[in-house]
């Protein structure tokens, strides 16, 4: 395919949802109609009604939540595993799965609590939900009036589990077991979970402020990336890097992890509209057409740079587009989406190229794709957010609202801030009680026989 050809069609990837993205077109294509009254409105002297737990809402949040748990094993876990070398393929597994049994844990003892609790001056949540209690069967309506407050819990649990799983793709093949377990447990706790309080939690102040992340691309994507940033600055380079060859050793099972991605990540943003309704529609709708956009505005980039278009390529273009709707899904229409799902697809694919550049040794492109793409779709909300689509939200930047995205940005300085400070302190931390790398000799072995004694392949 001829470069011009290839460059008009990401151009008009780009361009086609900005120029059908109007007020005009949002009112007649994507306002949804007022829903239809379930019964006659009570006087207003009336007590609220009781919170009543709907079966079908909180089948689809408990399906969401498994949905969300299969993004980090297998789906993480098969994609980062493909990516490194096959001495370091089952200790890559091993991170993903493991993460799954400790930050589950750690969630019901007190991560939640942190995260969600009543609140404790906009900052982080008290410690009164401690070990599930008061977290019963019955709805909270804080959160989730129509399905039991255990249903919420574990979905928010899956989110909790995934964000540090991500930034082990940054330091992969160089960390000790040890290390990496410990630095997860504080990482979630210290970072994690205030930020998740200060995004989501009632009375966080990023919230109250009224920043926009339907489901996770500062708490999550920018948090997760920038510490990943963090994380690859101060554990070094991995031995022999940049100039010995380190090709993924399995790319069949990278894309299987990307699919599996793909799949899970309709309960990851979809499910934030915390019941099976029309939100819940247009977030499974703006999420796929977000990630084919980027994965063909990634491959159609990379082709028309480098001459071949790749099978890694467009499997690194469908995450980033996953990246770049999260934050955006519950307030952006259709051609929006294909409009962020594509700029991010060029954003990210350009970040992980200048990574040579900067020299730091980042060894799955965390920072290119989470931080950049999360960024991005923070900054998207702003600009492209539409009551029209989400009433209870804000109008951004391009309907005449540029006091969103100035709140954007201020959210995506909070995150970046802590999470790279935080996470610096903590390797410190970390690196003072068990260390933090391998010793040469066992990286050079890999991380399968020197951390677990196993090997991924027996031939």
């Amino acid at each position: 395919m001829p470069n011009r050809l290839m460059m008009t069609v990401m151009i008009l990837l780009v361009m086609g949802g900005v120029l059908l993205h109007t007020p005009s077109v949002i009112l007649a294509q994507q306002a949804p109609p007022p829903e239809a009254p379930s019964s006659v409105q009570a006087p207003e002297s009336s007590t609220p009604p009781t919170p009543k737990i709907d079966s079908g809402d909180t089948a689809w949040m408990l399906t969401s939540s498994a949905l969300v748990l299969l993004m980090t094993a297998p789906g993480l876990a098969l994609f980062y595993a493909g990516l490194v070398r096959r001495k370091n393929a089952l200790g890559t597994i091993m991170q993903s799965f493991i993460i799954l049994a400790l930050i589950s844990v750690q969630w019901a003892l007190w991560g939640y609590s942190l995260a969600f609790g009543p609140d404790t001056g906009g900052i982080i949540g008290s410690l009164a939900w401690v070990g599930l209690r008061g977290v019963g069967l019955d709805p909270n309506p804080d959160y989730a009036a129509t399905i039991p407050h255990q249903a919420y819990m574990i979905y928010q649990m899956m989110f909790a589990v995934i964000t540090p799983a991500l930034i082990m793709g940054a330091v992969a093949e160089r960390m000790k077991f040890s290390a990496f377990l410990l630095f997860t447990l504080l990482w979630a706790t210290l970072i994690y979970d205030p930020l998740a309080h200060w995004v989501w939690g009632m009375g966080g102040w990023l919230r109250k402020m009224g920043a926009l992340d339907f489901a996770g691309g500062t708490a999550v994507h920018i948090s997760s990336g920038i510490s990943a940033l963090a994380a690859s600055l101060i554990v070094g380079r991995r031995r022999g890097h940049p100039g010995e060859p380190m090709p993924p050793h399995n790319l069949t099972m990278t894309v299987t992890g990307a699919a599996l991605l793909w799949f899970g990540w309709f309960g990851f943003n979809a499910g934030s509209a915390t019941a099976a309704n029309r939100l819940a529609t247009n977030a499974f709708v703006v999420t796929h057409l977000a990630t084919a956009a980027a994965a063909l505005a990634w491959m159609f980039v990379e082709w028309s740079s480098r001459g071949k278009p790749t099978v890694l390529g467009a499997a690194s273009g469908a995450v980033a587009g996953l990246v770049a709707i999260t934050p955006a899904s519950g307030f952006v229409g259709p051609m929006a989406a294909i409009a962020i799902g594509a700029a991010g697809g060029i954003l990210c694919y350009s970040a992980c190229m200048l990574k040579a550049r900067l020299g730091y040794d980042d060894s799955l492109d965390v920072v290119g794709v989470h931080g950049v793409g999360g960024t991005w779709g923070a900054l998207a909300t702003g600009l492209f957010a539409s009551k029209a689509v989400n009433p209870d939200a804000a109008d951004g930047l391009f309907f005449g609202n540029p006091h969103q995205f100035v709140v954007q940005v201020i959210a995506v300085l909070a995150c970046m801030i802590l999470a790279f400070v935080g996470t610096v302190i903590l390797l410190k931390l970390v690196d003072a009680l068990v260390g933090l790398r391998v010793s040469s000799e066992e990286e050079q072995i890999g991380l399968d026989l020197t951390q677990h004694e196993e090997n991924a392949y027996g031939f």
